[in-house]
């Protein structure tokens, strides 16, 4: 996200939690580094994070140094984490009494797709706020959807991620059927791949199900295990029968007891060729 931003001709500076990861983000995009939040945030126009879980943004955010004690009326603070609509709904309000504008703009789309600019946004906030946020989000935007009030951009990519997460455990399981039905790995993935089920998550993570030890981890099965007790606890909250998130979410939580919680998604196939014996 930040290398886009950058290639676009917008000035970026980064900061994360560990200062080594955010080097590395700025020697790989050319852009610079703020040492704390305030510095990082203050005098800015637009603010946009990207954080592993709920936890992650509240210290961010509400921290004594976070977010909300460092920015001001002006400045634009879009958050593209997925989380819980509560916390976005709790953060907006200590944004709300610093005066800024708050919205939650998670995102859905592979590497590939942010370096073409290419992403799903789905954004929560007011019209006028999410128009304001253009300069920010085009750049890495494919499409802006505006999918209603403050929270309702976090509900939305729990929405998408329970159907992302559920047709990936689908995928490996269809997978690991015909390889034990005796058909070649690559010849299965061709048919996943070209008939009906060619889905751009399908064709996307291709790679990642064809060779396995040599595809960098796009996505842990650690943050799908986040994703997806977030996602039947909105299910739970709003009294939607959620059977097939549920049964995904046992499967990666035995994934992830097994020891695969820090390998890519697509690794649950290889847990269930290991359970299958």
């Amino acid at each position: 996200m930040a290398s886009t931003i950058v290639r676009s001709g917008h000035p970026v500076t980064v900061w994360n939690r560990s200062q080594e990861k955010a080097q590395a983000v700025a020697d790989r995009a050319g852009c610079a580094v703020a040492p704390t939040v305030r510095e990082a945030v203050s005098d800015t126009e637009y603010i946009i994070t990207s954080l592993a879980n709920d936890a992650a943004v509240r210290d961010v955010y509400l921290g004594e140094d976070g977010i909300a004690a460092a920015v001001g009326p002006g400045q634009i603070v879009i958050d593209t984490s997925t989380i819980d609509p509560a916390t976005v709904l709790e953060v907006g309000k200590a944004l709300d009494a610093a005066g800024a504008i708050f919205l939650d703009c998670p995102v859905s789309g592979s590497v590939s797709v942010v370096e073409a600019g290419n992403l799903t946004i789905m954004a929560g906030g007011e019209p006028d706020e999410v128009e304001a946020a253009r300069p920010a989000l085009d750049p890495i935007a494919g499409r802006i959807i505006h999918t209603g009030p403050r929270g309702t951009g976090a509900a939305m990519k729990l929405a998408i991620n329970s159907l992302v997460h559920v047709l990936n455990v689908a995928l490996a399981e269809a997978l690991v059927l015909a390889e034990r039905a005796g058909i070649d790995r690559h010849t299965a993935y061709e048919v996943f791949a070209t008939g009906a089920t060619g889905a751009p998550f399908v064709q996307y993570k291709r790679q990642a199900y064809e060779d396995p030890d040599n595809t960098p981890v796009a996505f842990s099965l650690d943050l799908v295990q986040k994703d997806m007790e977030l996602i039947t606890g909105l299910g739970e909250r709003t009294g939607t029968p959620m059977a097939a998130a549920g049964l995904v979410l046992d499967l990666i939580r035995e994934a992830n007891e097994a020891g695969f919680a820090d390998r890519d998604m697509s690794a649950v196939a290889d847990y269930l060729r290991g359970r299958a014996g």
